[in-house]
């Protein structure tokens, strides 16, 4: 009996879809990953190639952004020296060029000098754990062993890269991108309401969730080795890194040098992140918002370039929300090339119509509009750009980190039930409140008395009180509401990143214990979803080196008062980047990278969100209840509540169902 199979995969940002079925013949082969390469040629617009051994019934295929070695020599798929593997890669190895040395060393026959053939040739040389240990970078990447007939799906130990992955009846399909997916003729797209209900949630889907039913997002710092012949969902994965266990190592192994020493040492760990991210055959840059974690890449960066970085800013007429005249006074000062963009309300909105196929699942982040605008103003001038993500979550940046500690104090001091209770009480008494005070009418501009507000507020001051672990006071932070299976018609209890003990760090403090929440939840599923698609889709790589897993692990190990402080988190990194940036340009109050949702929600987006959430339309999807969402929306009209968050995320389903309807493979 015959196997047949495809892969696609999208390198340097390319995609990978691998199909494990019976029967195929080459042509259908063929076709079947061409087609489904081509849908992410904006992930690799530069070259595309495919593969495929008719015998075996295995296919992949390649969508090539070319960053390093641009000669067909780093074209993909590749072989090894020997012919025993093939592999379709995503992503870039920063210490490639010291594995190769290693590797040359070893007298491995290398013939072009991209990080692709480095780390296949460590694959074929030391074996597939081995070869992980040895690299560091961001990459998912599938990779065919000819004589085990074993196919293995690898991703990063951070989550940088995509990889999804499922069971459509016989063929297993997996992809950087869920269009990919869609366009095969096997795939199953049942949604999972579960997954759902965790995005009305949250605002974003979690690992392994994703919102078909049939497909899951492998976790970050783990490998799934499927051999041909296996039957579906038999195969589990492995990490080989696990974040909550090496959190744990680091608490019980802490920093014993003083602060000064600490300083210096991430000083000496950033610099080799930065440098070997500043690697490139094409022109590079930085994201530059002017905080202090792009801040300090940048000026990295500018001590080690040879000439002025470019870097790029974004700015709003919105005071509130805008950034960039502190950015450009960071780059007068680093003396970088610096480019900046002030948008205006109407060029915001016009992204909005293209978010569904950006970001090819429901995503519900605003910040996701500012984010794909200075990613498309830096695509027209280089390829790579740098940027500060992971800062706030491995220095401990955020306002929710020391509010939830406090809370996380009283609480413990009292019984969970009782603070159960409580909660329940109150959400009860001010949901009721909207039924006594409700306004007869409303103009819907927001301008509702404040003594008719205040019981509105009361579930969402009180949400945190139901934390039964410091991870859960985070949870509740990021709720939209506690009750998803009010929106979502039979929503499941979907397990994810969000709400499963078994990935969270244990027996550590209780700082630890919510940095790690985050890295493994909100940086995943949201910030680092937002960076890439709103990278990718513009043919644009981001690399992120405070997330270099040699600069975390090093900050797990680290004293609390190395991180707070009485003026706030960041307190270490704030020392770095003083070695670069004077103070006084970089200390002020924390800003949000957002648009004013709220605002846009009642003026210019009302009509598009009227026809998106119309009782009619909402029967006819099926998927929300309309009278719960019609009173969120009337509730958010008058200001009775600001509702702009979880109503985002209601839309951007409701939008990108829309285009699923108009478009299955969209």
């Amino acid at each position: 009996m015959k196997a047949a199979g495809q892969l696609l995969h999208q390198s340097s940002n390319d995609i990978r879809i691998y199909v494990y079925n019976r029967c195929q013949q080459k042509k259908t082969l063929s076709q079947d990953v061409v087609k489904m390469a081509n849908r992410l040629r904006h992930r690799g617009p530069d070259a595309g190639g495919f593969w495929t051994d008719a015998e075996t019934g295995i296919a992949l295929g390649h969508r090539r952004l070319s960053i390093i070695d641009l000669s067909a020599a780093g074209a993909q798929p590749m072989h090894s020296a020997s012919g025993r593997y093939v592999i379709a890669y995503n992503g870039e190895i920063y210490n490639f060029s010291a594995t190769k040395a290693r590797l040359e060393s070893e007298e491995y026959p290398f013939t072009g000098h991209s990080d692709t053939e480095v780390l296949l040739a460590a694959i074929e040389r030391w074996g597939l754990q081995q070869a992980l240990e040895s690299v560091h970078g961001m990459f998912a990447f599938a990779v065919w062993d000819r004589e085990k007939r074993e196919l293995s799906l690898v991703r990063d130990r951070v989550g940088k890269k995509p990889l999804y992955y499922g069971w459509c009846g016989d063929a297993l399909l997996f992809a950087s991108e869920l269009k990919a997916l869609r366009f095969h003729p096997e795939f199953d797209g049942m949604i999972d309401r579960s997954a759902l209900g965790r995005f009305i949630q949250y605002g974003w889907i979690s690992e392994p969730l994703s919102i078909y039913k049939n497909i899951r997002k492998l976790q970050p710092g783990s490998c799934i080795s499927i051999r041909a012949g296996s039957l579906p969902w038999t195969s589990q994965s492995q990490n080989y890194w696990a974040a909550n266990r090496v959190m744990e190592a680091a608490r019980k192994k802490p920093f014993q040098g003083s602060f000064g020493q600490a300083a210096d040492r991430l000083d000496e760990l950033l610099t080799q992140s930065v440098t070997e991210r500043m690697v490139a055959d094409v022109d590079l840059g930085a994201l530059l918002s002017g905080g202090i974690d792009s801040s300090t890449i940048v000026g990295l960066m500018q001590k080690h370039y040879d000439r002025p970085v470019k870097t790029f800013s974004i700015g709003f007429a919105e005071k509130k929300y805008n950034e960039a005249e502190y950015a450009s006074a960071i780059a007068q000062y680093l003396g970088t090339d610096h480019h900046e963009l002030y948008v205006t309300p109407r060029e915001c909105l016009d992204v909005v119509d293209k978010l569904p196929t950006i970001y090819d699942e429901p995503f519900g982040d605003i910040s996701q509009v500012p984010t794909f605008l200075v990613a498309q103003m830096a695509s027209q001038q280089v390829k790579v750009v740098l940027s500060g993500d992971g800062g706030d979550e491995t220095f401990s940046g955020y306002k929710h980190y020391p509010d939830g500690l406090k809370q996380w104090y009283w609480f413990s001091k009292l019984p969970h039930s009782l603070r159960n209770l409580a909660a329940d009480s109150l959400t009860f008494v001010g949901d009721g409140s909207w039924y006594l005070f409700k306004p007869s009418g409303t103009a819907g501009d927001g301008k509702l008395p404040g003594w008719r507000k205040f019981a509105g507020k009361l579930q969402r001051k009180t949400r945190s009180w139901r934390s039964a672990t410091p991870q859960d006071v985070l949870a509740k932070h990021f709720e939209r509401t506690h009750r998803p299976d009010s929106l979502v018609i039979d929503a499941a209890a979907g397990i994810s990143n969000m709400n499963d003990p078994a990935v969270w760090a244990h027996d550590v403090d209780t700082l630890s214990a919510m940095l790690h929440f985050d890295f493994v939840g909100y940086m995943v599923g949201d910030i680092l979803v937002k960076v890439d698609r709103a990278t990718m889709a513009v043919g644009l790589e981001a690399r992120c080196p405070i997330l270099d897993t040699r600069v975390t692990e090093f900050a797990w190990t680290l004293p609390r008062d190395f991180l707070m402080h009485q003026t706030g988190g960041k307190r270490i990194l704030r020392e770095v980047l003083q070695r670069y940036v004077p103070r006084e340009l970089t200390e002020r109050p924390k800003r949000g990278f957002g648009v004013p949702i709220d605002d846009w929600l009642r003026g210019p987006l009302r009509d598009w969100v009227e026809e998106l959430i119309s009782v009619s339309r909402l029967r006819a999807y099926g998927y929300l209840e309309p009278a719960a969402v019609r009173r969120l929306w009337e509730q958010h009209l008058c200001g009775w509540r600001n509702h702009s968050s979880i109503l985002w995320s209601i839309v951007m389903f409701q939008a990108w169902f829309q285009e699923l309807e108009r478009d299955p493979v969209f």
